[in-house]
């Protein structure tokens, strides 16, 4: 059954909870590692050079699933594929959880990412079950469960390993795939899609579909800048807070991260205003959102608590400038057709996540040659270049109304 063109009533609200809550929890899986490098490296016997295989074999993975896996969701029964990525990925965790040696670890972690591609399959789905006109306000409480369990991960990592071990993160993150996969058979209704590509021309579509679709590109290069700063934010800052000014534990570094998933909030209301026609305009608030929350902690005073209160609200502001573009760009991009929506909801997720890691990369580098406030700049810097950008749309909307989207 194809839901793309129903007239049935529109998703329950329940549904929609529940993909929202399924879409944090398995994206979750993506970030637990990233604050315990540390840990799994001294028990599994990886160098401290190559320590940072532990994330970015998750992120190469989790880049090729997008371009490899998430295109099936245009080919195969949606709710098959979805339980069997859980399944899969509950293997992978397993095997991290037991593992004692590095390379066991490392290619775990490669699966993990693989297998966390799922989330950005059922978002596809939350939109083919949705009406057009609240299909922005379902895919953004979809989206808002997502970035809420990528908010949650590193922190809720940080405090089990604290009380606990490493191995009973990805234990419990194994237990609770396998528990996800039971509850989504039962309650997702079958999606067989409609097209009739074999595998090899479907992905061999997606340069096409890159190159023919200037609104993905678009679309795209905005999360990309906003993406690239909001990794960037969260390489360095934690690395701040550790410093000699505010001497925050683990512990006061996870609650941080925790006070900053009150940004999440503006994803269900980016979606309204994507429903209601505002995406031109709501895009320009979310780029200066995120140019913002680089600029406030510029005017820190020299007092700790204040300097700290300015950091929490530059998280808060940044993670709703965030969650507000996501929103906005993948509801944009569903609008351009059922049969290829898995396809660019895929190559979206693959184009700005390419944006985070330049924005790690060179916010580690920036921090350590050059300190914080450089930082700061380069981190601006990222949305200052997608609102640039944004200039141009507007100056096409202005000549040609009619054709904005």
């Amino acid at each position: 059954m194809d839901y793309s063109n129903r007239q049935a009533p529109d998703i329950a609200p329940g549904l929609v909870l529940l993909l929202a809550l399924a879409a944090g929890a398995i994206v979750a899986n993506l970030y637990y590692a990233q604050t315990l490098v540390g840990p799994i490296a001294r028990s599994t016997g990886l160098s401290t050079e190559s320590a940072g295989l532990i994330v970015t074999l998750t992120q190469i993975g989790y880049t090729i699933g997008l371009l490899f896996i998430v295109p099936l969701g245009d080919l195969l029964e949606n709710r098959r594929l979805i339980v069997s990525g859980l399944l899969f990925t509950a293997v992978a965790l397993v095997v991290a959880a037991f593992s004692t040696s590095a390379w066991a670890f490392l290619a775990a972690a490669l699966a993990i990412g693989l297998g966390a591609v799922v989330a950005q399959i059922l978002v596809p789905f939350a939109a083919h079950l949705s009406k057009e006109a609240t299909r922005g306000h379902t895919v953004g409480k979809v989206v808002s469960g997502l970035l809420l369990g990528i908010m949650l991960a590193r922190p809720a990592a940080s405090l089990i390993a604290d009380h606990a071990s490493w191995h009973v993160v990805f234990g419990g993150a194994a237990v609770l795939m396998v528990l996800l996969a039971a509850v989504l058979r039962a309650k997702l209704p079958e999606r067989v899609p409609s097209s009739p590509l074999p595998y090899a021309k479907l992905i061999g579509s997606l340069w096409q579909l890159f190159a023919e679709t200037p609104l993905l590109r678009r679309r795209a290069a905005y999360h990309a800048g906003l993406f690239g700063a909001f990794s960037l934010f969260w390489t360095v800052t934690p690395l701040m807070l550790a410093g000699p000014q505010f001497h925050m534990s683990q512990t006061g570094i996870a609650i941080f991260a925790l006070v900053g998933m009150a940004g999440a909030v503006a994803s269900p209301v980016a979606g309204k205003l994507a429903d209601g026609g505002h995406t031109l305009i709501a895009t320009a608030a979310a780029l200066l959102l995120g140019m913002v929350s680089f600029a406030l902690p510029m005017f820190a005073p020299h007092s700790t608590t204040l300097a700290l209160g300015l950091l929490v609200v530059a998280s808060i502001v940044l993670d709703m400038g965030v969650a507000a573009n996501l929103v906005l760009g993948q509801r944009a991009i569903f609008s351009l057709g059922a049969e290829v929506r898995s396809r660019l909801n895929g190559l979206y997720f693959a184009t700005f996540f390419a944006g985070g890691a330049a924005g790690s990369a060179l916010g580690g580098w920036v921090y350590a040659l050059y300190g914080w406030h450089a930082a700061l700049l380069a981190g601006m810097a990222f949305p200052g270049l997608a609102l640039l950008y944004w200039v141009t749309e507007f100056i096409q909307h202005q000549r040609q109304p009619a054709s904005a989207t």
